[in-house]
């Protein structure tokens, strides 16, 4: 049997997205200034707590399916950022892609990150139509 549940790619693309502000402040030297590993524990509980609003508020039907791809998306995204602002920043290419076993953890990494806000956002809303 065909699942017809259609994703809500938009959605996954921009909470992936917006996770990108952790790398983003930390290539700034903002969680640095902040200090660690408060500041990247702080951001991450903030992006989660977002990414459950946002699906719990919007009503998604699946939402431990769309933050498990929220997930691996932002891991994707977190690659893809690495491999193009590396060779700028320091001249050669750094992070995940110079090791295979890097990509591979970084994507199930974020996948059970989306998949740990998917369960306390599917639980969130169990507990709504209470």
């Amino acid at each position: 049997m065909k699942n017809s549940y259609r994703k809500p790619w938009p959605l996954i693309l921009a909470l992936g997205a917006l996770a990108l502000i952790r790398p983003i402040m930390s290539m700034l030297g903002l969680l640095e200034r902040i200090g660690q590993p408060f500041a990247s524990i702080i951001v991450t509980l903030i992006i989660t707590f977002i990414w459950i609003l946002v699906v719990v508020f919007a009503r998604v039907r699946q939402p431990l399916v769309v933050l498990l791809f929220t997930g691996i998306t932002y891991g994707g995204f977190a690659i893809l950022i690495s491999a193009i602002l590396s060779p700028i920043l320091t001249g050669q290419l750094q992070g995940p892609l110079t090791n295979p076993f890097a990509v591979i953890s970084v994507l199930v990494t974020n996948a059970i990150w989306g998949l740990l806000a998917g369960l306390l956002a599917s639980a969130w809303m169990r507990a709504r139509q209470l």
